[in-house]
């Protein structure tokens, strides 16, 4: 009796397997991908073929691979065969906007700025984030980047009051410090030097720089405390790239694979070193938690009104640390690279090098930059603003729309992925004119909003109510040590710099930014 009860439940199991498999292999393996196809194309949009479960893929790790090894001239800022050969290749195909695989998922390319506008200014909320990787999930957190809905309206609420500018102001000064002490440390290796100049990888430098500034700007922490985070996000981006184009088979990410335990290590690792920074604050209570951003989460998590909980603003410890996780990553990743792309510019072109240092030493002096000093910087920040357009670190956004919506003329039904090329709109001539692929801070000189034909052109921090919450502390960060090094130093790209942009889920120098320093003063 037992036997045949048993020989039951292992039928019934196998029928429910088996009709599992029918629907997720046959039905969306296979019979939708289909359906998508003929759908977009009845509309016009065609795109490069889907394969079984791999999708695009294979072409795309190929294309990759092959525009990986060819470096440029450093005046040449085209660079989007070699980091997006795929995407150049299937808009020359298939014209603006196209349809390609990323695995079984569908997504559509737009590469024209009405239809983008469309996508991120929607306030109903009916295009949303993509599903993340699991690796970047765990790198980043479900924080402010990729929470969604009424979710992402509190923690909105609750982290915005210490990005406010009389805040920002405040974290000038740390900014200036953690900057000052690397400047000393390298006038004292030139003064050290026969030459009286020192090559600097800037890359790993100012990453380490900007994960320090974040630590004590945003969360207090020591420098001991914000290199451990940085080292485990870095760690878990590696994994990411490694796995990015792999197929993501249900299930899978819980298997105990050597990157799977790895990646579980790191995931644990991030969260006990934040938790040893949240405590200490913990124990504040009766004082209060701080002014910074880690301060804000928790008066949100903890404090109460007149007895009662906040329960509109109130965070778990859980969204605190993922929160914390978000700020982390973005908050050094994105600046570093800014900082990193602006140096290799000023030092191609160094006419803008000796402006901003006139400008610099006009309203600065030789001080250290305070705030004020820094909103003078006018030509500064068309530098900066023209760095972003050209090297802006986020490489591309996706969005999915909640239900089946339209963009333009085009029908997209829900869930259909939509990419959105950051560098490939930041080139489009017919918005930025005839030089579009040039070096000119010019176009900015009347603001981000006159500099392109339309006025949302700039794409570097988003537009619409999902724009970056950061872009003010990535931009004074960004002043304050640039105008510290143009202060000390002339700067000029080292022999072996070899110029190679690549896509490291954030735009990258492919070998380091190996600079000659000079200090001034010599």
């Amino acid at each position: 009796m037992a036997a045949s009860v048993l020989l039951l439940a292992s039928a019934a199991l196998l029928a429910l397997a088996a009709s599992w498999l029918w629907g997720y292999a046959v039905a969306r393996l296979a019979w939708r991908p289909r359906a998508v196809v003929q759908s977009f194309r009845a509309q016009g949009v065609r795109g490069p073929p889907y394969r079984f479960l791999t999708g695009c893929n294979h072409d795309i790790r190929r294309m990759k691979a092959e525009a990986d090894g060819v470096a440029q001239d450093v005046r040449d800022h085209n660079y989007l065969p070699r980091i997006l050969p795929h995407f150049v290749r299937w808009k020359d195909q298939y014209g603006g906007t196209f349809l390609y695989w990323f695995g079984p998922q569908s997504r559509i390319c737009i590469t024209d700025y009405e239809s983008v506008r469309q996508v991120l200014s929607n306030k109903s909320g009916h295009f949303v984030k993509t599903d993340a990787h699991p690796t970047i999930l765990a790198m980043l957190g479900k924080g402010l980047v990729l929470v969604e809905g009424t979710d992402w309206v509190r923690h909105r609420r609750v982290v915005s009051p210490a990005f406010a500018m009389d805040k920002l102001k405040m974290m000038t000064t740390t900014m200036v410090s953690c900057a000052e002490c690397l400047m000393k440390e390298w006038e004292h290796q030139a003064s050290n030097s026969k030459s009286r100049e020192i090559e600097v990888e800037f890359s790993k430098q100012f990453q380490e720089l900007t994960a320090d500034v974040i630590s004590r700007t945003a969360f207090g922490s020591s420098c001991k405390e914000g290199k451990e985070v940085f080292q485990a996000q870095k760690q878990l981006q590696a994994i990411a790239m490694a796995t990015l184009l792999n197929v993501q088979l249900p299930g899978f990410k819980y298997l105990p694979t050597k990157r799977n335990r790895c990646k579980w290590m790191l995931e644990k690792k991030l969260k006990t070193t934040l938790m040893e920074i949240i405590q200490p604050r913990l124990a504040l209570k009766g004082s209060g938690y701080g002014d910074d951003l880690l301060g804000a989460m928790l008066e949100a998590c903890f404090t109460t009104e007149h007895g009662e909980k906040r329960d509109e603003l109130i965070l778990t410890m859980d969204e605190i640390i993922d929160e914390c996780k978000t700020f982390f990553f973005a908050g050094h990743e994105t600046t570093s690279h800014l900082l990193t792309w602006t140096m290799f510019l000023l030092s191609v072109y160094p006419e803008w090098q000796e402006r901003l240092r006139e400008e610099v030493l006009r309203e600065c002096g030789k001080e250290n930059p305070s705030a004020d000093m820094l909103s003078r910087l006018k030509e500064m920040t068309m530098v900066l603003l023209e760095t972003l357009r050209l090297y802006g670190p986020v490489i591309f956004m996706l969005r999915k729309p909640t239900s089946d919506m339209r963009l333009g003329s085009l029908k997209i039904p829900r869930g259909n992925g939509i990419m959105i090329p950051i560098p490939m709109l930041h080139r489009d001539k017919e918005v930025w004119g005839d030089n579009a692929n040039e070096f000119d801070p010019f176009r900015f000189e009347n603001g981000v909003t006159k500099a392109a034909k339309v006025p949302h052109a700039l794409l570097a921090f988003s537009i619409g109510p999902r724009s970056c919450i950061g872009q003010n502390f990535a931009m004074l960060e960004g002043k304050s040590v640039m105008a510290m090094i143009l202060q000390k130093f002339s700067f000029t790209l080292s022999p072996k710099y070899v110029h190679a942009p690549a896509d490291l889920l954030t735009l990258q120098p492919k070998f380091g930014l190996p600079i000659v320093l000079r200090p001034l003063d010599v």
